[in-house]
């Protein structure tokens, strides 16, 4: 049987001092090429990471969630942030100084093990997303968008529910524009994938995985 990697215990059994912060959506929590000085791990809310070019264009690399860890890179000796870090909903991040993070995991191999498998996966799900953004359609990108921010498949999280998220927020996730995001929108609402009226949580249902897996 394999043991998923429960974060959240991980940290609070260490006994390693954390700083917790609250984020309102659309707060920057850091910059690209600010210091590598932190490893963050999301409690609650929702986290988009993104890349700009000196011209400043930007492009989304990850949508993360609750129980994901970001900034990692400062344990591999990354001295400055490689990307941007945004909420994208009301967050609450875990902070934890890069030494001590390191002292941590020489000090608990088994645990340190099942971080860098945890690790490993997020990774994975980075690189898909890469690739969805350059072969999918922006029907199918939203699509995938909705299920990864409902943590669809999570089985610690059974009710589908997306983070409340603006259509121009999505739209600079998927990157196309507002009116094609409320068309499709409309469009799954429609053929019965989500229930949505614009207010309240947008919920999924399990058709949506037709879009995805359509070819």
């Amino acid at each position: 049987m394999v043991r998923v990697f429960n974060a959240q215990a991980f940290l609070d059994s260490s006994g390693i001092e954390k700083t917790i912060v609250e984020y309102e959506r659309g707060t920057t929590i850091f910059t690209q090429g600010d210091a590598g000085e932190d490893v963050c791990y999301i409690q609650s809310g929702g986290v988009k990471l993104s890349v700009a070019s000196k011209r400043g264009r930007e492009a989304v690399v990850a949508m993360l969630g609750p129980g994901d860890f970001f900034g990692e890179g400062c344990l591999a000796s990354q001295p400055l942030r490689m990307s941007s870090a945004t909420a994208i909903a009301p967050s609450v991040i875990l902070f934890v100084a890069k030494e001590k993070m390191v002292r941590l995991l020489h000090q608990q191999h088994t645990m340190s093990d099942r971080f860098i498998s945890h690790m490993l996966t997020r990774n994975t799900r980075i690189e898909e997303d890469l690739i969805d953004q350059l072969f999918n359609s922006n029907e199918k990108r939203l699509a995938r968008t909705l299920l990864l921010l409902a943590r669809y498949g999570n089985p610690d999280k059974p009710v589908r529910l997306v983070p409340k998220v603006s259509q121009e927020a999505l739209a600079e996730m998927i990157g196309t524009t507002r009116s094609r995001v409320n068309f499709f929108l409309n469009k799954f609402k429609k053929l019965g994938f989500i229930e949505y009226n614009g207010e309240n949580p947008l919920k999924i249902n399990s058709s949506l995985l037709n879009v995805v897996l359509h070819d």
